[in-house]
């Protein structure tokens, strides 16, 4: 029987009742997210609008779809919708599987000490802040940094590689993938610690070795959990990080490096054309639920397992 039938004969409110204090730990997530996630929806409405902060948003005139045709019709809708398809996919492509990997790798080692050590250094490159993290690319990538030394020794002639628009997406990738991959690992290591230790032994003694374990015990294991987060990640693909992009973004690099929320953001703070800037948002917003709809339609059919 379901939820709403359950409160209906009073079986689930005797629950909520009997458990009252469990429930009290949900008040202040559930009032944060009403409060920050739901009534500013209320002002999603200024992107079907000409809308002026003098007239407000409920006097500002209808427009309809107008905001959004715009965005369609300009020369931007192209290259920042395929700029940030390009640095999202590429990013689940390449960031996906490595802490996966990673996690299997730790699970397997024997040597406790050495877990350890392993873990703390690949966990330490997610707390550096993304100013320090953009300002030291931008030292090794520099023309007098590490990679200008590196093609000197070569003899080739320093090149300032954040200047060009090819190397952007393969440095803003793989330096978070560098950041973000021990940290990541974590949730897979978690799942691996719930195995039954005596499935380890009856592998051992039918003969199994290491990779046979991996292939028929760990990676069973974390599937449900692979297939999840691979599901969220599909929901945000249109979610390149703002403040990454914004830093790492010059003249010289714009062509590849200008994506919806640096362009969200240059239109409408910098501009002030809110009006136009809500309706890029609400668009990838949508965009972002339909592809998460849809991939989450998809792994039910083919794992059975969905977030609903």
């Amino acid at each position: 029987m379901n939820g709403p039938h359950r409160l209906l004969n009073g079986k689930g409110f005797r629950q909520v009742v009997k458990n009252y204090e469990l429930y009290l730990f949900l008040v202040p997530a559930v009032v944060l997210t009403f409060c920050f996630a739901y009534i500013p929806i209320y002002g999603v409405q200024i992107a079907f609008k000409n809308f002026t902060p003098v007239r407000g948003i409920w006097g500002s005139p209808w427009v309809g779809f107008d905001q959004f045709l715009r965005f369609f019709r300009t020369n931007q809708f192209k290259i920042v919708v395929s700029n940030t398809f390009y640095l999202s996919i590429y990013g689940i492509i390449v960031g996906f599987p490595l802490p996966i990997a990673l996690a299997l790798m730790m699970n397997s080692m024997t040597t406790p000490r050495f877990k350890r050590i392993l873990q703390t250094i690949t966990y330490m490159p997610y707390f550096i802040s993304m100013v320090v993290l953009v300002s030291l690319i931008n030292i090794f990538l520099s023309p007098t940094g590490l990679a200008g030394h590196i093609t000197q020794f070569f003899g080739a002639a320093p090149q300032n590689l954040m200047a060009n628009p090819v190397v952007f997406g393969h440095t803003y990738v793989w330096s978070g993938v560098w950041q973000g991959m021990g940290w990541g690992s974590i949730i897979y290591l978690a799942a691996l610690s719930s195995v039954d230790p005596t499935l380890y032994e009856a592998a051992t003694i039918d003969g199994a070795n290491k990779w046979q374990k991996l292939v028929h015990i760990d990676l069973p294991t974390i599937a449900p959990t692979c297939t999840i987060l691979l599901i969220l990640s599909a929901g945000g693909v249109l979610n390149v990080g703002f403040e990454k992009a914004f830093l790492m973004q010059n003249n010289l690099n714009l062509l590849r490096s200008e994506v919806i929320n640096t362009y969200i953001y240059k239109v409408g703070i910098q501009n002030t054309q809110y009006s136009y800037s809500a309706a890029v948002g609400l668009f990838n917003n949508l965009i972002n639920f339909v592809i998460l709809a849809a991939v989450n339609r998809l792994s039910g059919k083919l794992s059975e397992t969905s977030l609903w």
